[in-house]
């Protein structure tokens, strides 16, 4: 492994870079949804967990999603405020609004395993994008029972209107419509993660993107991309550049950005925030 380090001119270099870039694939993970102000934990955290914190002693809203809560009441309780503010409020800082006015005249596409929807709320094209891990606006059968997801925003809602002592109305849980099991997160997790007719057209979508562009010029821009789930965006990417000569690999990722010695020539690798190098 080779890392490439930050000079003085890699901000100047890779705005050059994507300048000329006709075609981009964008990978993005949890990195670009932090710079942009969706963070887990700190003052964050307190303004919409403090009561939870206090009864069950976690941190951070990360840890509270796997929390095994007294019931399901309150499960939901702390799920809907999770959801709102992770899904249906805007991000503190414009950074995907920035990545769109880069991009947006560019034949573009988008991978990503964030679930906060944040890049259709700035404007991207829904049939260039490929959620590969979900949506927090979605719910599906815990079973599950059929490969069915199902909007949540207006239970979601009420459940932050009528909520009492971080607890729910029981009649609010919500249960799968067709075998009446509690619904759960349409994240991937573990084998029960389904993935809906939606899914599979996004990722229809994306893998002919690949394939018509196997042999022409493509910037690979990777933004945000940690350690957690290498094989989908960051693993995927170095082989897909080390096959195509005519590609470039873009990484932007504060302290962990780096490229293998095999495609070290043609990677550029700015070790900074990703709002910050938009910016500038």
């Amino acid at each position: 492994m080779k890392t490439v380090k930050t000079k003085p001119n890699m901000i100047e270099h890779a705005r050059e870079i994507l300048d000329q870039a006709e075609v981009v694939l964008i990978g993005a993970g949890a990195g670009l949804s932090s710079s942009a102000g969706f963070v887990y934990h700190g003052e964050r955290f307190h303004q919409n967990f403090g009561d939870f914190e206090a009864k069950y002693g976690f941190h951070d809203m990360y840890t509270g999603g796997f929390y095994p809560f007294e019931s399901l009441e309150e499960y939901w309780a702390y799920w809907s405020r999770f959801i709102f503010i992770n899904r249906f409020q805007d991000a503190p800082k414009p950074v995907y609004s920035d990545l769109y006015q880069l991009v947006k005249d560019k034949d573009y596409f988008v991978l990503t395993t964030n679930v906060d929807h944040c890049f259709q709320k700035a404007g991207f094209d829904k049939n260039r994008l490929f959620y590969t891990q979900g949506d927090y606006g979605l719910w599906q059968c815990s079973k599950p029972c059929c490969q069915k997801t199902y909007d949540n925003e207006g239970t979601v809602r009420k459940m932050l209107e009528q909520q009492v002592g971080m607890r729910i109305p029981t009649e609010l849980v919500p249960r799968c419509p067709v075998c009446g099991a509690p619904m759960t997160m349409n994240l991937r997790a573990d084998d029960t993660f389904v993935q809906d007719e939606g899914w599979y057209r996004a990722s229809e979508r994306y893998g002919d993107f690949v394939r018509r562009h196997k042999n022409v010029p493509v910037l690979y821009l990777e933004l945000g991309v940690g350690m957690n789930t290498p094989g989908i965006i960051k693993y995927n990417f170095w082989q897909q550049v080390y096959r195509n000569l005519k590609s470039t690999y873009l990484c932007i990722n504060r302290g962990e950005s780096y490229a293998p010695r095999e495609i070290a020539d043609r990677s550029f690798c700015l070790d900074s925030d990703i709002g910050l190098v938009f910016q500038a």
